[in-house]
């Protein structure tokens, strides 16, 4: 029997809790294990329970939700973090990727959209709304570094695709995508879908960085 995904939900409005634990608890691969709707409550729920997943929200009361998954990071490390945000803020896209977190769905995405990320980032991948992976890649678009097909396969991988599925979208074979993935490896050394979007923030090619 497959393993359920342990999910816990930090959101300080207990309204939201309710539909995205309703949400959530109707996937049998999914298990919703705590809620927290602070950093202090956050913190000692993980200490105590076994998490694969946080759901994030920022906007704590008590504490900015970005500031809260760097210390959860620090202090559990293996658990991975999701920030649900009613905010497409670049800025705050920008800061979830340097403190460490996996992935970034706004809160009014299709329900559908937050249990395939969740699912990407327990499977150890990442996963952006297409808006906010389209922003993240826009300055590597204009980077001469990568072709445009590059670039493209560059988007893909920091929504979470794998060859395969990046083969279909774009039309090409999966050979094709390898290729692209080496190339891309090659020009900026290195590969994982979370690096690559860090390294962009570092170089500056994201919207909004001068």
């Amino acid at each position: 029997m497959q393993r359920s995904i342990k999910v816990a939900l930090i959101d300080d409005h207990i309204l939201v809790r309710d539909g995205i634990r309703a949400l959530l608890m109707a996937v049998p691969e999914l298990d919703v294990v705590g809620e927290a709707g602070s950093g202090d409550e956050a913190l000692a729920l993980l200490e105590r329970v076994e998490v694969d997943v946080v759901l994030m929200d920022i906007g704590l009361k008590d504490v900015n939700g970005l500031e809260l998954t760097q210390a959860l990071r620090q202090r559990f490390p293996a658990i991975r973090v999701l920030i649900l945000s009613m905010y497409d803020n670049q800025e705050y896209v920008n800061t979830s990727l340097k403190v460490g977190a996996c992935g970034y769905v706004l809160k009014d995405a299709p329900s559908r959209e937050i249990i395939v990320a969740i699912e990407a980032i327990a499977a150890g991948g990442t996963y952006y709304s297409q808006g906010i992976a389209e922003k993240l890649a826009s300055r590597g678009a204009e980077e001469r570094e990568l072709t445009p097909r590059e670039r493209e396969v560059l988007l893909m991988l920091a929504q979470g695709h794998n060859n395969k599925a990046m083969a279909r979208a774009l039309k090409i074979s999966v050979r094709t995508v390898e290729t692209h993935r080496l190339s891309i490896r090659r020009k900026l050394d290195i590969d994982r879908p979370a690096d690559l979007m860090k390294h962009a923030m570092v170089h500056g090619w994201l919207p909004g960085q001068h």
